[in-house]
Parts: C-alpha cells; structure tokens; sequence
C-alpha cells in the first residue's frame, strides 16, 4: 500500500536505474496535464496504484524550482493547487508511524489520467527544491512531467499563505513553518498537544 511507498520513498528514490518497465513518451507538442490528489481522494490512488513500483529515475535534470528554498516552493505549490495531500497530522492514529514519515507535506498527482506522481520535501524548511517520484513505466515522461511542473510553479504571480508543522528527527525539535503577509518564518515550536502520541524517534 501506499503508506509502505511512504516509508521507503526516499531509499527506492535513490535506486536510479531499476528495472525500466515499458518506456512511454508523449505525443509531440502534448504538455502534460497535472492533476492534484486531494486529501479525501488519496485512499483510492492508494488502490489505484498500489502495485505501481515508484522511483526518482528520470528527474534528475535541473528545472529552475530545484535553486529554489522549499518553503518557497511550498508557497508555490499552494497557490497552484491549494492544499497538500498528506501534512503530517494525517498520522495522527496510526499504528506504525516512523520517522521516514516526518515530512513537512506531501503533493500527490495524477499525470494524463494515467501516471502517478508524488512530491514532497526533503528536510522541511531547511533546504532546497524537492523530492520526487513517479510510475516507473513512465520513467522516458517524467523529464517533461517536471519541466511542465516547473513552469506552471514559475507562472504564479502571488505567492499563497500556508501554515505547516514540521518535526525534524534529525534535530529533534517541533517547527512552525509559514508564509504570511510576505514574509517566511520556521520558527521553533513545543510539540504541539494533538501530537503527543505520535511516536517519529
């Protein structure tokens, strides 16, 4: 299931040059149409695809968005899509929480009707660009997948306000991350209450 992809995510990204599936291309000149999947729909994308195998190949070249500070890119992604899929209060209650799931968001989409796509950050506010991960039978699409992704982020005139909370094992410290009245803020934060069963150490 999709919540075991979330574990795994960042290690299967890493494994660039898995097994390639039957390569895919667009038609010439087709842009590719990006679809968010919004929090209440993800349960079926998880059906959906949970026999998909996910990797990172194909989005290693640069796009603009990669020099970019995450929070920014966060802001980005607000404006362009709204709401993250998945934040982190959407482990609250689950059994086997762990802290490869301590991400600050989560975007999932759904590419032509048919690709499955996933991106989300990879230290909270601390770093730049993305992490990312599609179907690996679509690995020869996924350079244009994100280039297509890059210039509609680029596109937005008016940066979102967004509020998240990010848990960092690393540092082993709670922050509040946001963008309101034009400014970014990662301020450290106690562990907020609603979080006090969550176990990501």
């Amino acid at each position: 299931m999709m919540t075991i992809l979330r574990l795994s995510l960042l290690a299967v990204i890493l494994v660039l040059g898995t097994a390639v599936g039957h390569a895919q291309q667009f038609p010439a000149f087709a842009e590719p149409d990006i679809e968010k999947v919004s929090n209440a729909d993800k349960a079926a994308f998880e059906r959906r695809f949970q026999n998909m195998i996910m990797t990172g190949a194909g989005f290693q070249g640069n796009a603009v968005i990669d020099q970019l500070p995450t929070s920014e890119i966060r802001s980005r992604l607000q404006a362009a899509f709204g709401d993250p899929t998945v934040r982190l209060d959407d482990f609250i209650g689950d059994a086997n929480v762990r802290p490869g799931n301590a991400v600050q968001f989560e975007y999932w989409f759904i590419v032509n009707d048919s690709i499955p796509m996933i991106v989300l950050d990879i230290d909270g506010p601390f770093t730049t660009g993305l992490v990312y991960a599609g179907g690996v039978s679509f690995i020869d699409m996924m350079p244009e997948i994100k280039r297509t992704l890059s210039r509609k982020l680029m596109g937005v005139n008016r940066l979102a306000d967004f509020t998240d909370v990010f848990y960092s094992p690393e540092r082993e410290k709670w922050f509040r991350v946001e963008y309101k009245d034009g400014a970014y803020k990662s301020d450290e934060i106690s562990r907020p209450a609603r979080f006090n069963r969550l176990q990501l150490n």
